[in-house]
């Protein structure tokens, strides 16, 4: 590898070793002080980069593509406060265990601490949000460091994808030149002479680039012992609940279909054979991947019997129903309070599953925490449960299903209220297609109101830190990873956030209809014990802002269109998922009323099961 100076020949050996370890996309910010980094990158042919001007929108579009494909997408930056605008998205990436590497230029060690301009404290940045963290170097032409570079990003990108996945930190130190412009004498013109390994790389028998270090990421498995105790307790109850929270990322290196293929893929598959091998329900989390994907998700003829109307029931019936005996939990913490709160309340066994051994159940109930690969899991029981639970336990969620959805259509009908919103979107996305979901009321109401179905819709959300910035960036990056229809359902004060993320529609060629409801400010604050002391609520809580996004439009070149009621909106959506281009639907509700109206539906859903 040859290069006119030994910035360049840094930046072009760390982006060739990325390349090698599985990176094809990357982010990048616009700034000096990152130029032999951003040239590196533009230079090579199997790497797309996707320009951005605003940081923080950069980092949740790259977070948002992991988040489909389980593959880091690097951010580039300039020195100073750049890096710090990487740091929301930096969050939710540990907390929702998402690859992710970050690649910070910095000024040289001796313009640290000096008063130089531009100069912030960029070491360990992130503090312990990163999985690893390491300062790199300065360049130099020199075998043994050419070769601790490639070492150093053949790691990264393996520590971003292991158990948990999760983002990494590469502080990069540049001193000028940053231009790949001649300094005679910089570079010796023997080095790829005399330290191939450490200018080209290692190669595979056919030619092609290959890590020059592999890391193997192992499985966790249950021993024999553990094993049997779990298998004993699932086979010895009759009343057992599958629970399947918010999915981490999809790991790169398993045999899974990639993001353009069908929805059978081995998490669906082993937990339907879990599902049929136990006959217990899975109550299934619109994020976790199962609300959606499974056949006869909700009939009890499938496979599975994916259960999705819990938030809206469990409540109600939670008392007069008998407690599961054993639940085996998968994934992050439910979005569902109610479900949360049944668990809380059931003095069932619980058995947490996390790969990395993290414990992720914030009421403390769970009695055993299995450490163990969730599919190996699901698969292994499966084959070894030999005596299915009771009938009438599975039966009662069929028949409460069934009661509870043809509830909340005749209410969809009824009157325009946000949920029908987050219901029709469910119903109406095409297969495939990628939905993302924003925080506040819209994960709510699709937990709440989407009803299963077998269409293979890959449903995003970030709710490792659960906040509305990076909402629209994070579904334009999902997006850029696919050719899957994108939806992206968002609020009024979460679009607010991330109008610079509309950016990528133009820059980044990603096509997507993003469905912006507006009820003028915070409309879940309405669920709060807050809303009964106005003021302050109005103007510090709620926070209407009066603001019109029609302007959008014409600003990002987008088509925008505003409709009120349900029957306008599906017209409007429908059009929009089969048409070229991005559009933007907002629908304008009242926030006080729809959440007035949730509550009368809670209602009539208790008043249904107390006339039983």
């Amino acid at each position: 590898m040859s290069a006119p100076n030994r910035n360049t020949l840094w930046a072009r050996t760390l982006v060739a070793e990325l390349e090698a370890a599985g990176v094809d996309a990357v982010c990048v910010a616009p700034g000096s002080r990152s130029t032999p980094l951003t040239v590196a990158f533009a230079e090579r042919r199997g790497i797309e980069v996707f320009s951005h001007l605003d940081e923080r929108s950069a980092a949740f579009f790259a977070l948002g593509r992991a988040k489909r494909t389980g593959t880091p997408t690097p951010l580039v930056c300039t020195s100073g406060t750049a890096a710090a605008n990487f740091h929301p998205a930096v969050i939710e990436a540990n907390q929702a265990r998402v690859p992710m590497l970050v690649l910070t230029a910095d000024r040289p060690p001796e313009l640290r601490d000096s008063g130089a301009n531009q100069t912030i404290d960029q070491q360990k940045l992130y503090g312990d949000a990163v999985r690893w963290y390491t300062d790199l170097p300065e360049p130099e032409p020199e075998a043994r460091k050419l070769r601790s570079l490639r070492t150093t990003a053949a790691r990264a990108v393996a520590e971003s994808t292991g158990t948990p996945p999760g983002p990494v930190h590469l502080n990069v130190p540049f001193r000028k030149p940053l231009e790949p412009v001649e300094v005679p004498g910089d570079v010796p013109e023997n080095l790829a002479d005399e330290a191939p390994l450490a200018t080209e790389g290692r190669v595979e028998n056919d030619g092609s680039a290959r890590p020059y270090v592999r890391t193997a990421q192992g499985r966790p498995e249950l021993g024999e012992t553990d094993f049997r105790e779990v298998r004993q307790a699932v086979e010895s109850a009759d009343r057992g609940l599958l629970v399947v929270g918010p999915a981490d990322a999809p790991a790169p290196d398993r045999d899974s279909a990639p993001p353009d293929c069908s929805s059978t893929t081995p998490e669906r598959e082993a937990l339907a054979d879990l599902a049929e091998a136990t006959g217990f329900p899975v109550l299934a989390d619109p994020l976790s991947g199962h609300r959606f994907g499974h056949d006869d998700p909700s009939s009890g003829d499938g496979r599975a019997l994916v259960v999705g109307g819990y938030d809206g029931y469990l409540g109600a019936v939670g008392d007069s129903w008998p407690d599961p005996e054993v639940v085996v939990r998968f994934g992050a913490s439910p979005t569902s309070k109610v479900l949360r709160r049944f668990l809380e309340a059931s003095d069932s066994r619980q058995f947490l599953v996390d790969p990395a051994g993290g414990w992720r159940e914030a009421t403390f109930k769970a009695t055993d925490l299995l450490a163990a690969d969730p599919t190996r899991l699901a698969r292994r029981l499966a084959e070894s449960v030999e005596s299915p639970g009771s009938d009438d336990w599975r039966d009662r969620f069929v028949e409460t299903e069934r009661r509870y959805w043809n509830l909340v259509a005749a209410a969809r009908d009824e009157r325009p209220f946000e949920g029908g919103i987050l219901s029709a979107v469910a119903e109406d996305t095409p297969d495939p297609a990628t939905v993302m979901v924003s925080n506040s009321m819209p994960v709510r109401d699709l937990d709440r109101f989407g009803e299963p179905r077998s269409a293979d819709l890959t449903v995003l959300g970030n709710r490792g830190a659960s906040g509305i910035d990076g909402i629209t960036s994070t579904g334009l990056g999902a997006g850029s990873a696919t050719d899957d229809t994108l939806v992206v359902v968002t609020g009024d004060l979460a679009y607010y956030h991330d109008m610079n993320g509309l950016l990528a529609v133009q820059r980044c060629d990603v096509d997507a209809t993003v469905v912006e409801i507006n009820n003028d400010g915070g409309g879940i604050f309405h669920m709060l014990p807050i809303e009964e002391f106005d003021p302050p609520f109005t103007e510090q809580f709620r926070t209407p802002h009066g603001l019109d996004y029609e302007f959008t439009g014409d600003l990002y070149g987008l088509d925008f269109v505003r409709v009120a009621d349900l029957p306008a909106f599906r017209s409007a959506f429908r059009e929009s998922v089969e048409s070229e281009g991005t559009q933007v639907i907002e629908v304008t509700t009242d926030g006080e009323e729809s959440h007035r109206f949730r509550e009368s539906l809670d209602e009539r859903v208790a008043s249904g099961f107390r006339d039983e």
